[in-house]
Formats: structure tokens, sequence, C-alpha cells
């Protein structure tokens, strides 16, 4: 999986230097199946809760990560785009006492998603207009816990995910600059919730 990121980011920085080659008032110079291609890079941070459940007791364990984020994608007309979405999420930590008898505990998460999202932007605006999006994949996740009064315990999952996304994209023709609001949801545990924001730029070709 690291091998795959890593070339996939390779690429998605690469791109962009073929992007600006073109006029902009020739149009893309690339298309499939009559649709504009494009790459994208994200970056921003968010809060994550999950909800972690223990011989009967359940908590909330939460923190702040950083989230990055790369894209390959389409724009099927003016206002619908849809695209393949990498992103990678730092570690959140936290501790809880889960009660008489377990004693705190200490619970660590890594996770990755890849996801299809499709967005629709509106409004009569050329260059500013505010957009809705919704996404569903997987989810890579690396769930560790470990306590002085329980066993340590480490876990490697495949899970669905899905994402939800309100924002506003600058339009300058050749890219775009997104700022956006997400809610990422993660079937692990009793349930992943991170809420986050971050800005990013997508080359159009």
């Amino acid at each position: 999986m690291k091998k795959l990121a890593i070339s996939t980011l390779a690429v998605l920085i690469a791109c962009p230097a073929f992007a600006m080659i073109n006029n902009p008032s020739e149009g893309s110079s690339w298309t499939m199946w009559g649709m504009d291609p494009y790459v994208g890079l994200r970056g921003g941070m968010s809060y994550t809760n999950l909800n972690v459940k223990y011989e009967g007791n359940k908590e909330s364990m939460t923190d702040f990560i950083f989230q990055g984020r790369a894209a390959m994608g389409l724009e099927i007309c003016d206002t619908v785009r849809s695209e393949i979405e990498w992103s990678y999420f730092g570690r959140m930590s936290d501790q809880e006492n889960f009660g008489a008898g377990v004693g705190g505990i200490d619970v660590k998460t890594k996770m990755q998603t890849l996801l299809w999202n499709s967005y629709w932007e509106f409004g009569p605006y050329q260059i500013v207009r505010p957009f809705v999006g919704l996404g569903a994949g997987v989810a890579f996740t690396d769930f560790e816990r470990k306590g002085d009064l329980i066993p340590h315990h480490s876990e490697s999952k495949t899970r669905f995910s899905g994402m939800g996304t309100l924002g506003v994209t600058f339009d300058m023709e050749r890219f775009a600059v997104d700022l956006a609001a997400r809610y990422t949801y993660v079937d692990i545990q009793s349930g992943l919730h991170n809420f986050g924001g971050d800005v990013g730029i997508r080359f159009m070709f």
C-alpha cells in the first residue's frame, strides 16, 4: 500500500507541469469520452471521534490530525465532476478510563481511504461557485489498543467508508482552488467520525 501511495503522489506532483503547457483559450488538449480530466492535491486538519467498546463500556476517543488527499477525475460538464481520491490521515491517539477492573486504555488508529467522489457545483457565477459532494469506498485501518490491566491488541482491517462535502471553488480555467468542509464515516469499532477542512488545487488538462 505504501508503494502504491508513493507512486500515485509522484504522478500527481508531476502532472501539473503538463497541465500548464496548453493555451487556456484552446481548451483542454486531453479528453476522455468528451470529458476533461484533472488531478487534485488537498491538505488540511480534521477532528476524529472513534467510539470504542470494551467489556460493556463504551468511550469516545478523540484527536486532531492532519489529512492529505490526492485525486484523479473527470469534468463531466461545467457543473458536475467525478473522481477517484486517495486520502491519508495522521495517527489518532487518545486515552480513556473504561471503569473498574479495566482502567485506562490507550488507543491509536491510522487510516487511509480510497473513495469514488462526485461533486455538483451550482450558482450563476463563472469564477466562484459553491459545491456539494458525496463519496463512497473503503478505508484501510490500523487499530491498536493497550492498557495496564488488559492484553495488547492490534488489527488491520478494510472497511466501508462514506464522505459528504460542502465547499466553494474558485475556477481559473486551467486550475481551480477548492475550500471544503468534509465529514467522513468509517465502519470500524463502534463507528469512526471524522470532521475536517482542507484547501486543494485542481489542475485541468
